[in-house]
């Protein structure tokens, strides 16, 4: 169980009432949305995305780019916007990537993605609301 403390904080029941039941799903229960099944995956727009679940802003749209996963996938999230911990689930090790203000589910972070970093912030789009520049 997660005994982390963060600035965010709800009740199951507030956020049940915040969230749809798939984000509550991957956001609160740690799921994942069916590969090309959002529409924030097409997003080219030049903006920011932001956490649905506290709306704090986590990934600049100029460090996204096509994987082909089926997921939005940026290079790197903006600075202390996104935290990492080990996830041991299905049998395998990977890098889970939460929300550093409310601790909600994002996705996993892969060590194949383009340069600069070398990594793939693999998000699922549920857990995104995109904010387009003016």
């Amino acid at each position: 169980m997660d005994t982390h403390a963060y600035p965010v904080t709800r009740t199951d029941a507030e956020w049940r009432a915040r969230l749809t039941p798939e984000q509550y799903a991957v956001m609160r229960n740690h799921g994942t949305e069916r590969p090309g099944s959002c529409a924030l995956l097409y997003e080219k727009r030049a903006g920011t995305f932001f956490c649905v679940g506290c709306d704090q802003p986590l990934f600049e749209s100029k460090l996204k780019f096509e994987s082909g996963t089926g997921w939005p996938s940026f290079n790197d999230p903006l600075p202390g916007s996104v935290e990492n911990t080990v996830d041991r689930s299905y049998g395998m090790v990977r890098t889970e990537c939460h929300c550093s203000r409310c601790g909600s589910h994002l996705g996993h972070v892969f060590e194949d993605g383009p340069p600069p970093t070398g990594l793939r912030y693999c998000i699922n789009g549920v857990a995104l609301r995109f904010e387009p520049l003016a």
